[in-house]
């Protein structure tokens, strides 16, 4: 069975050494010493090794089972989300004042990375209760906040987000979900609802749902939509629950991975619903909801590379499979461990380099969040904004990419369910799909985060990379980062200047080169990340006082990536400044 060991050290290096998040001046920060979050790191790693890595394969062969319209989750998942509940862990970033532990949104990702990569079905099911939540925390009346937010922050309630419909997917202008004024404040909602992860589940009293539909007689199109709280139970003024609301699970949807989670098909029979926002601008509010999973998504994305990279890593050191070709490596047994052929070395580098890169890029990200929201940064949240579709697009994509990689490093047994890697590869797949396709990630990029506040976020970017190349240029150690760095922030603004010169022209040319212009951005993005992570380590090493073997192979990765994946970017730029030619092509080709 495979096994999960939380990344603790590395993620103290990340948030101490590198972001020092103790030192800033975002409030909350200065609680965040090492001792802090050493506590609650070591806590959740224990969690998650202990508790929901065991479940992990349970939950994927057992999967979940629906009888008479009850949902039934995999044996253990319900003593263990208890478990998780009474921790407080579903709430570690939410507000004192509802029973949160009010810590920051950082600490919310570096424990969700552990749950998610020790069982990511799992995990789900309070993870879209977070993001239930922040959407009522953000646009809820005070009486809405008072009533859901106590028990869905302790997870005693459960969330979803019911965007889906079985014929509009991203275009959410076409649903036809109905939404019926009752005079009272209250609408009778009716429609039909698909993909709903965790919608229906044993694991909790109530379930809390967040439904897109349409106003009768309100605008067409996606202007006329409104986002609804329609609760599994309605709740009585005392608090206690009162009795089922007109929404059911029609059935349990069957899918490639994620098992443990139910994913359902909702039926809403005029089903007692209340407005959360303002009429016809249900969108905003839930795109509230939208970023926050987005952002999730792609901590999935990196936690399933993380797993299956620990695993394989594990395998390749302990499998015997011939001969080192420079010389015998075991000369006590009839073979070589697989780890000592290059091409397994090669393998397995492209995977570390890729999860401690893409894990400094994901933290840093939510530093952003938290800068934005707590000391309330218009410029962090504009960069956030840009680098949100980044980080769920280019983390999903690769991080699907590294489980493949290691389920290869594994050779026949990779495709063999019983050693796992199997799961994890199937696992990390919906993450590229659901919360917006990449392809939609990509072209939100291109078409409205590029272009936003007249350009200045991205150029900020620019700004950023171009400060620290300059700042570390001269600095010892340092040139194999910032060269590498330097040509790839000028390869990503050749192609953003390319979107600005022929996107006006022809928009099908910008459009084409899109999914590549993600993943330039998102190589550079980590290629920052690795730039920062080699300057903490040379310092590290130069004060003498740290473990020279940890900075020593964080160095060696971190060059294996500037010098082998970074020029990744010089690729992805051509592809793009051959899009006209490409669409051209595509408007020919008579398929």
């Amino acid at each position: 069975m495979p096994s999960y060991t939380a990344p603790t050290k590395d993620m103290q290096f990340i948030l101490h050494d590198v972001l020092n998040i103790s030192g800033d001046d975002i409030p909350g920060y200065g609680d965040l010493d090492r001792d802090f979050t050493t506590a609650i790191l070591d806590e959740a790693g224990k969690i998650a090794a202990e508790v929901l890595a065991p479940l992990n394969v349970v939950g994927d062969t057992e999967g979940c089972t629906m009888e008479n319209g009850v949902v039934r989750t995999p044996t253990g998942f319900k003593a263990a989300f208890d478990e998780t509940r009474e921790g407080g862990w579903p709430g570690i970033d939410m507000p004192e004042e509802y029973g949160g532990m009010g810590l920051p949104y950082v600490m919310n990702t570096a424990t969700g990375e552990m749950f998610s990569a020790a069982n990511q079905a799992f995990t789900m099911y309070h993870g879209l209760t977070h993001g239930a939540a922040s959407a009522i925390l953000a646009h809820g009346t005070e009486d809405q906040k008072n009533t859901y937010l106590p028990k869905m922050i302790s997870c005693d309630w459960t969330g979803t987000m019911n965007l889906t419909e079985p014929h509009c997917g991203t275009d959410l202008g076409l649903m036809r979900t109905k939404a019926e004024p009752q005079g009272d404040g209250t609408y009778k909602i009716s429609g039909q609802k698909i993909f709903i992860s965790a919608g229906e589940h044993d694991m909790a009293d109530n379930i809390i749902h967040l439904v897109l539909g349409k106003i009768v007689g309100g605008p067409e199109g996606i202007k006329g939509v409104s986002l609804f709280i329609v609760p599994k139970f309605l709740v009585n003024e005392d608090g206690s629950l009162g009795p089922r609301n007109g929404v059911s699970c029609g059935k349990i949807e069957e899918k490639m991975g994620i098992h443990g989670n139910s994913t359902c098909v909702m039926n809403y029979d005029e089903a007692t619903g209340y407005l959360l926002g303002e009429e016809h601008k249900g969108m905003r509010a839930m795109f509230t909801m939208m970023n926050e999973a987005r952002l999730g998504v792609g901590m999935q994305g990196l936690a399933q590379a993380e797993v299956a990279y620990q695993n394989a890593l594990e395998y390749a050191k302990d499998r015997l499979q011939g001969r080192d070709i420079t010389g015998v490596k075991n000369p006590d047994g009839p073979a070589d461990p697989l780890i000592v052929h290059p091409d397994i070395r090669r393998n397995l580098m492209e995977q570390k380099s890729f999860v401690e890169g893409g894990r400094a890029f994901l933290l840093w990200g939510s530093t952003l969040i938290d800068r934005a929201h707590r000391s309330e940064d218009a410029a962090a949240d504009g960069l956030v904004s840009l680098l949100t579709p980044v980080i769920k697009g280019f983390l999903t994509d690769k991080g699907y990419d590294m489980t493949v990689q290691a389920q290869q490093v594994y050779g026949g047994h990779g495709y063999i369910e019983e050693w796992g890697m199997s799961q994890f590869t199937r696992d990390a797949r919906i993450a590229m799909i659901y919360e917006g396709a990449n392809g939609v990630q990509a072209l939100d990029l291109v078409g409205r985060k590029l272009a936003q506040d007249g350009g200045k976020h991205v150029m900020a970017f620019f700004d950023l990379v171009k400060g620290f190349c300059k700042d570390n240029a001269e600095v010892d150690g340092m040139e194999d980062f910032v060269t590498p760095l330097k040509a790839a922030s000028k390869d990503l603004q050749a192609a953003g200047m390319y979107f600005m010169q022929e996107g006006m022209k022809n928009p099908n040319n910008a459009l084409s080169g899109s999914y590549d212009f993600m993943h330039l951005f998102g190589y550079t993005c980590l290629g920052l990340m690795w730039g920062m992570m080699a300057k903490a380590s040379l310092a590290a090493l130069a004060d003498g006082t740290s473990d020279p073997d940890f900075h020593n192979t964080k160095l060696a990765t971190g060059r294996f990536y500037m010098n082998r994946t970074l020029p990744m970017t010089a690729t992805h730029l051509a592809r793009i400044q051959a899009g006209g030619e490409d669409v051209m092509v595509l408007e020919a080709a008579n398929f």
